[in-house]
């Protein structure tokens, strides 16, 4: 369990904050009652607590430090540019670069609209795609978690509290990698839905013809077709998913690791459609994206900084090896320890997922793994991330895996854990519902 000290920190937190922090996924009900309250530095893949503990990270800022934690290039990078200002009256130079430099990346950019968060920037691609197209519906993936705190989502969602009923009826979901699902949509809603927005893949490769089905498919239909790279861009390809499957969306949002860790999220996309939000046009203006610190300067050198490393040290090749790598000694580990039917690593390699059959198996694997100085609520590879910190991670992991096949042989999962069982992000109450 945690000492007095920071167990006084996270009530505080709860008194001053609904949830006790500003993103639910670092919340404490998403992890193990020993693990560290609060973070207050990081250093490569490195973090340390209030009490100076020090722990192996992967979760690295939700997947957003792709570099690592003070990366020195991106902080140098940040740091001269607060010393110039970071908010101006007029656009800074540095929108105008970091814009260029997207477009010259990003197969679907013509045109690009910074802002801070990633739910900033799928609404802003929905609301162009409803003001283009002229329609009011938007389909998306009933299978992925995330789209945007905005009601055009979390609607769909069962923590839908707050949302009005016809704004949900706006949106409606369907399968991914089941092109037939999403064809019975629009024969259910025949031109009605102005946009199809998905991930381009989460835990494996699209099925064999999946996007570009897909490409030919809104087409046809005359809907616009986005793609959320929040996750897959610069960790899949530099340029994003969109690049390594070889097919081009008209819109895409980009952010995360984008600047690694600094808040950046770009808007992306064809000429015609993004330039309805801009100026030098005689139709309806939409309202795009219109943010007091969305061109923030430190940011957007971080960001501008994050995108040159990770070319002059090809830093995705090095994410999908030390992901592979991490992947076969834990199922190696897990396999000694007699579990491998109960915990298996799988999903691609940039972006691993450590999946278990069981909520309680999963937390009491986070609480020993926490025990031994690795914070591992997901998996998300860094720069920083080398073949020692797999080797330290696997011999935590298997230390933890011996703690599990104790459960799993008969003894009772409330005699090893200190607390809790984690919970779902998405339930309708703060106890677990998921069928409500």
């Amino acid at each position: 369990m945690l000492d007095t000290v920071q167990a006084s920190l996270r009530r505080r937190a709860h008194r001053a904050i609904p949830a006790g922090c500003h993103t639910y996924s670092k919340g404490d009900d998403q992890f193990p009652a020993n693990a560290p309250a609060f973070i207050v530095s990081g250093q490569g893949c490195r973090v340390t607590d209030p009490d100076g503990r020090r722990y192996l990270d992967w979760g690295m800022g939700l997947r957003s430090v792709v570099l690592g934690h003070a990366y020195p290039r991106v902080v140098d990078a940040a740091r001269e540019q607060l010393a110039l200002g970071s908010n101006f009256t007029r656009p800074a130079l540095l929108e105008l670069e970091l814009a260029e430099r997207l477009i010259e990346l990003i197969p679907a950019a013509e045109m690009v609209k910074l802002a801070k968060n990633g739910s900033d920037v799928t609404t802003a691609a929905v609301r162009l795609a409803r003001a283009f197209t002229g329609r009011d519906m938007v389909a998306l993936p009933r299978e992925h978690p995330f789209y945007s705190f905005d009601d055009w989502f979390i609607g769909t969602t069962v923590v839908d509290a707050g949302v009005p009923k016809d704004v949900t009826s706006l949106s409606a979901t369907w399968s991914y990698g089941d092109l037939d699902s999403l064809r019975e949509l629009f024969a259910r809603h025949p031109g009605q839905i102005a946009a199809v927005i998905t991930e381009v893949a989460t835990d494996a490769h699209p099925p064999d013809g999946f996007l570009q089905g897909l490409r030919e498919l809104t087409e046809r239909e005359g809907a616009l077709l986005i793609f959320d790279e929040m996750i897959t861009g610069l960790r899949w390809d530099l340029a994003g998913a969109q690049r390594y499957y070889g097919v081009t969306p008209d819109m895409a949002t980009f952010g995360k690791a984008l600047a690694n860790g600094f808040s950046v999220s770009a808007l992306v996309g064809r000429r015609d459609v993004m330039e309805l939000g801009g100026l030098d046009h005689d139709r309806e203006r939409v309202f795009l994206l219109s943010a007091t610190h969305g061109g923030e300067t430190h940011a957007l050198a971080a960001a501008l900084a994050t995108l040159d490393e990770m070319a002059e040290q090809d830093v995705t090749a090095h994410l999908w090896r030390i992901g592979e790598a991490l992947q076969r000694g834990l199922n190696a580990a897990a396999e000694r320890a007699g579990v491998a039917e109960h915990v298996v690593a799988r999903g691609l390699p940039c972006s691993p997922v450590l999946a278990f059959g069981d909520a309680g198996l999963r937390t009491l694997f986070l609480q020993e793994t926490c025990a031994r100085g690795v914070l591992i609520p997901y998996i998300a590879p860094s720069f920083s991330h080398g073949d020692a910190e797999v080797e330290e991670t696997v011999a935590a992991a298997e230390a933890a895996f011996e703690a599990v096949a104790r459960v799993v042989g008969g003894e009772p999962l409330e005699s090893l854990l200190e607390g809790p069982i984690v919970k779902p992000v998405f339930r309708r109450y703060n106890a677990v519902d998921l069928d409500a």
